[in-house]
Order: C-alpha cells, then sequence, then structure tokens
C-alpha cells in the first residue's frame, strides 16, 4: 500500500484512540468541581461519594491520555517531517503554550485532587480540582487553535516556503476556532453526560440505590437536556463558517456535485465519486440550501467546481450523518429524561437501560465529527498551504504497516482494559456489597463499617 496512505491510517489510528480520552476529561473535571461545591455548600456526603467514584475514572481517563498522546508526537518527527519544517514556527509554540499552561497545571495539582481529601485543607482540594479543571480547558484551548489555524491559516507569511507569524492574535483567534472550541468543549460535556447517566444507570438497574449515585444520574440527565439541543445550535453555526471557508467539505457533507440552488438535504444515499452522482438517494427537497443559505433558493457549492481537489465523499458524508444522528438520539433521551425525572421523579426501566447502553455514545458523535473535520480538509494538511503529500517523511511502508499493526492490537487491548475498568469500579460500589458480617457502603473504603448485618 502507498506509505502517505499507510502513515495517515496510522496518524487517524493514534488520534482516534487519543481523542476518547481528553473528551471525558476536559468536562468531568468540571463535573467534580460541581461535585465538591455542591458537598461544601450542603455537607450531604452523597455528593463526596460521586466525587470520589467518579475521580477515579478521571484519574484512568487522565492517564491514558497521556500516554498515546505521546506518540503523536513522535509521528510528527518520523512520518510527517515536512509539517513542521514548513510550519513549525507555528505549530511548535503552540503545542508548547499547551504544554506549559496546560499540561503541567494538570500534573501538578491531579495528586492534591485524588489523595488531598483528608489530608490538606477543605479549600485547598477545592482549588486543586478547580485547577485541574482549569489545566483540561486550557489544553483544549491551544490543541484547538492550532487544528483551527490549520483549517483556517490566518496571521503568517511564507519566507522561502516557510511560514513565519505575523500576528499571533490572528493566529490564535483564527476564523473557525472560536466554532471548533465550542464545538468540542460542548461535546465534552455531552460525552461526559451520558457517561454519567449511562454508567449510573447501570448502577441503578444492578441495585445501587446509594444517594451519590442517584445525583450523578440526575446531574448526566440534565446536563444532556440542556447540552445536545445547544450543540445543534452550535453545530449550525459552524456549518455556516465551514460553508465559508471550506466551501469543499461541505458539498463532501451533502453529497451535492452541482453548484445550484433548491438543493435536498440528503438523508441516505451511496455517493459515487467515479459516476459524480448519489446512488439510492432519500432526499428532503431544498432542505441543504434552507440550513446552509437559510432560503429555499440558496445557492450551495457542489463538489464539480473542486474536481481533483476535494476530500474524499463517502468517509465524510457518512460520517457527518452518524454525528448528526446521534445528536438528535441525545436530544431526545436528554429530553425524556428530564421530563420523567422532573414530573414523575423517577426513570422507568427501559429509559435507565437505554441510557445505560448509550454510555458511551459521547465517543461515536466525537470520532464521527473528527472524521468529518479532518477527512473534510483533504487534500491539505493547512489549507492552501502545505497538502497531505508535501509532508510525509521517506518512510517504507512495511515499517508503518508493521508499527500501525503494533498499535492498533495495543488500542484494542487498552480499550478493553478501561472499558472493563469503569465497569469493575461500577460493580465494586453495589449495595449488595458484602465482607463477613457487615454491609460496606457503596464508595466507601473497606472497613467502613455502615451496619451490621448476620452474615
Amino acid at each position: 500500500m502507498d506509505p502517505i496512505v499507510l502513515a495517515r491510517i496510522q496518524f487517524a489510528a493514534n488520534i482516534s484512540f487519543h481523542i476518547l480520552f481528553p473528551t471525558i476529561t476536559i468536562a468531568l473535571g468540571w463535573v467534580l468541581m460541581f461535585f465538591k461545591l455542591r458537598f461544601v455548600a450542603t455537607k450531604n456526603e452523597a455528593w463526596m461519594d460521586a466525587y470520589r467514584f467518579w475521580v477515579k475514572v478521571f484519574a484512568l481517563s487522565f492517564a491514558l491520555g497521556v500516554v498515546s498522546g505521546i506518540t503523536m508526537s513522535f509521528q510528527f518527527g518520523t512520518n510527517w517531517p515536512g509539517f513542521m519544517e514548513r510550519v513549525g514556527n507555528i505549530a511548535g509554540p503552540l503545542l508548547a503554550y499547551e504544554v506549559l499552561t496546560a499540561f503541567f497545571l494538570e500534573a501538578t495539582f491531579l495528586s492534591i485532587m485524588l489523595f488531598g481529601f483528608k489530608r490538606v485543607p477543605g479549600w485547598m482540594h477545592t482549588g486543586a480540582t478547580f485547577l485541574v479543571a482549569f489545566g483540561t480547558t486550557m489544553s483544549a484551548f491551544w490543541i484547538i487553535a492550532l487544528n483551527s489555524w490549520m483549517h483556517t491559516p490566518v496571521g503568517f507569511e511564507m519566507r522561502d516556503g516557510v511560514a513565519h507569524a505575523t500576528d499571533w492574535f490572528a493566529i490564535v483567534f483564527n476564523p473557525s476556532m472560536p466554532y471548533r472550541l465550542s464545538h468540542m468543549l460542548v461535546a465534552s460535556a455531552l460525552t461526559v453526560a451520558f457517561l454519567l447517566a449511562g454508567i449510573s444507570a447501570w448502577r441503578w438497574l444492578r441495585g445501587d440505590r446509594a444517594e451519590g449515585v442517584g445525583k450523578a444520574l440526575r446531574t448526566g440527565i440534565v446536563m444532556a437536556a440542556l447540552l445536545a439541543p445547544l450543540q445543534m445550535f452550535i453545530g449550525d453555526l459552524h456549518g455556516l463558517n465551514t460553508l465559508e471557508h471550506q466551501p469543499a467539505k461541505v458539498a463532501a457533507m451533502e453529497a451535492n456535485w452541482e453548484t445550484r440552488g433548491h438543493v435536498p438535504l440528503v438523508l441516505f444515499a451511496w455517493p459515487d465519486e467515479a459516476a459524480r452522482e448519489n446512488r439510492f438517494e432519500i432526499a428532503i427537497p431544498s432542505g441543504a440550501s434552507l440550513i446552509l443559505r437559510h432560503e429555499a433558493a440558496g445557492v450551495v457549492p457542489g463538489l464539480n467546481d473542486f474536481v481533483g481537489n476535494h476530500p474524499p465523499v463517502a468517509p465524510v458524508f457518512f460520517a457527518f450523518r452518524v454525528m448528526v444522528g446521534i445528536g438528535v438520539l441525545m436530544i431526545g433521551m436528554g429530553w425524556l429524561g428530564a421530563w420523567y425525572l422532573f414530573r414523575r421523579g423517577a426513570l422507568p426501566k427501559l429509559l435507565l437501560r437505554g441510557f445505560a447502553l448509550m454510555s458511551f455514545a459521547g465517543w461515536v458523535a466525537t470520532l464521527a465529527g473528527w472524521y468529518v473535520t479532518e477527512i473534510g480538509r483533504q487534500p491539505w494538511l493547512v489549507t492552501g498551504v502545505l497538502n497531505t503529500a508535501q509532508a510525509a517523511g521517506p518512510v517504507p511502508a512495511a515499517s508503518i504497516a508493521g508499527t500501525l499493526a503494533m498499535y492498533l492490537v495495543i488500542y484494542v487491548l487498552l480499550l478493553i482494559a478501561y472499558i472493563t475498568t469503569i465497569f469493575r469500579l461500577a460493580h465494586a460500589g453495589r449495595l449488595t456489597e458484602k465482607t463477613e458480617g457487615t454491609m460496606v457502603k457503596p464508595g466507601s473504603a473497606p472497613g467502613d463499617i455502615v451496619k451490621e448485618i448476620p452474615a
């Protein structure tokens, strides 16, 4: 296989695995901050039970995020040396800012957050939780700033084939950055919302009726009900921004071949790039024009205007529909769950099972959205500045294939271990857990006896 294609697949595998864990830690840090503040305000130990359980999930996610992120930095030097050679004057400082202002902050205060509840004053533990949450958000800020600049590069000039910064403010706050950052932050919050609701629902169904489980379940459902429609609104703004700056990507998302008005919203089709048409198309008349131009006769760019210079259509088209489909399902589940909570005071078993099944739905939606963004940028690595082929290094295909296979095996095993560990942690907190002659409270340490009962 073409070594460039293999290198792209390898990087995609690495970043697909890596992004799963920051997607959790970015928002989970703020949820932990909420739990801690509720405990401080109410003195209700249930909030700390929720905190103690979910801080373990945070630590596990943080560790895997750090480890998987290291491999990507090596690939810049091995598989993609042209990237740093051409735009390293901009990418290098932004990555350094992420390490200096975010990663060190998280790593420094994480130990206090994990182990310091009974060892440091309460205000210090709360402050450490805040700083870790703030650090995860700053990390997202710098990474999204760089990624957005690669899509909509401004604030630089080329000298002898090398990009040099002329306006750092314009580079950081480039035209697509606010939309991408807000979209990513809300995506993280939705991922955590359904993880909270799903794991808590699973615990509830298995008999763990501790108050802390109920509070985490309620928190997740309320987050989902509020944030899922907000994400749809932000996504619409992001799409309009993409239409302005990357019209070929939008044309691929809609599988629209000809520039015209009254473009239908294609619900399903099989894009045929060879024939430049869609097969088995099911569409809503003028739907795409209404969404993208806010009028039925609005003109939407077609792929035939970008022949030889547009992304592969099928992956972008299908990934976009997976993302939107899960988003619509999240809205429905969030609103239905909130209605039952606030009108009935409890959730039926069927809905609890639905939330349990959607525990990791945020991951699927995030990956689908990421594929739309990154595959939709092709053939460019930095739009208009550096294409993918120009950045590739002279690594033999066999070497890339070997390391790719190794990465895939390791990532599958780590992913299975991660998910298994979360469910084992949840299982360990069940009310039915017993010691010899005692019952242990969920979330408490071994030996913290709540009530003695016959063995």
